[in-house]
This record gives C-alpha cells, sequence and structure tokens, in this order.
C-alpha cells in the first residue's frame, strides 16, 4: 500500500512538473479553460494562451476592463474572479515575459515585435487581419495556441509584392 501512494505520488509530481511546462510555455492553451474565457474574450480577439504574459500584466487587464484598449470589457465580479484566478495561475514565468509589455500588451512586446518585424503596417489593417491583435488571421492554430511558422497562412487581401514578401 505504502508503494502504491509513493508511485501515484511520484506520477502527481511529474505530471504537475510536465503540466508547468507546457503551460509556463506560452505556446499551448492550457487543458481547462474557463468557458467565460472563450466566451468573453475571443468575442473580440483570440482568447490568448495566459502564458504570453506575466501575472503583473494579467492583473492590471482584469482590473482595467471598463476601458480594455479603448473597449469597455466589464464583466461581473464573480466572472472577473474566476478568470484572474485562472490567468494568474497560468501566467507566463519564462524568460520571454519576465518583462511586462509596454500597456501590457502582447503585441507590443519584444518577442512579439522581432517575430512580426517584416510584417508591413499595411498587412495589419487589411479587412481580414483587422490589427495585430487578430493572430488567427494568420495564424491557423492560434485558438490552440499554435503559433507555429509551419501553419502559416497568407491572409485575404495581400497584394503580388506583399505575397512574395510573406514568403520569404
Amino acid at each position: 500500500m505504502q508503494h502504491r501512494l509513493l508511485c501515484a505520488t511520484t506520477l502527481l509530481a511529474t505530471l504537475t512538473a510536465h503540466t508547468h511546462v507546457l503551460a509556463d510555455s506560452g505556446r499551448a492553451m492550457p487543458a481547462q479553460v474557463p468557458k467565460a474565457y472563450t466566451q468573453e474574450c475571443a468575442a473580440c480577439h483570440v482568447a490568448y494562451p495566459p502564458g504570453l504574459l506575466p501575472a503583473a500584466s494579467w492583473r492590471r487587464v482584469m482590473t482595467g476592463l471598463d476601458k480594455h484598449y479603448g473597449s469597455d470589457a466589464s464583466l461581473d465580479a464573480a466572472t472577473v474572479l474566476q478568470l484572474n484566478s485562472w490567468l494568474q495561475t497560468h501566467a507566463g514565468t519564462y524568460k520571454r515575459v519576465a518583462e511586462a509589455p509596454p500597456q501590457d500588451r502582447i503585441t507590443r512586446s519584444a518577442w512579439f515585435e522581432r517575430k512580426h518585424r517584416h510584417i508591413e503596417t499595411a498587412v495589419w489593417k487589411l479587412p481580414s487581419v483587422k490589427s495585430a491583435a487578430q493572430c488567427a488571421a494568420c495564424h491557423g492554430g492560434a485558438e490552440q495556441g499554435d503559433f507555429s511558422d509551419d501553419r502559416l497562412r497568407v491572409p485575404a487581401g495581400l497584394g503580388a509584392r506583399q505575397q512574395a514578401a510573406w514568403r520569404d
């Protein structure tokens, strides 16, 4: 009996550590996502994996929903509490997100700007893209937190010159 308990404890610790590494990578959406997160946040943009911002940024985002980047995204107190707790639990802690980006915007973070530096300003304004916050316009797996270059797609409306540059 004691051996089984030790094995179960070891397995649980291993799974917990593995889950923490995956969540901390910021590349994947955690396995359990509150329904309110996908309903509320994805109504305007991709429901970002919480690992893309540090906990302090998520805390400020959740306390400023009444003026959420120019929109009123207010939620009832219970939903704010639930989502803030979930975001704090799954916030990024790795090097790439150690520092909060300007205005707590993922699209203003150093890693985002570095990865997208070749994108012309006009591309962000295309009707099929609308803004840098619309990750799914180019990243086929964005809803699942998959932003790999392997799943990139050319957004509708690019001119021939822009398409050539996109493929480089």
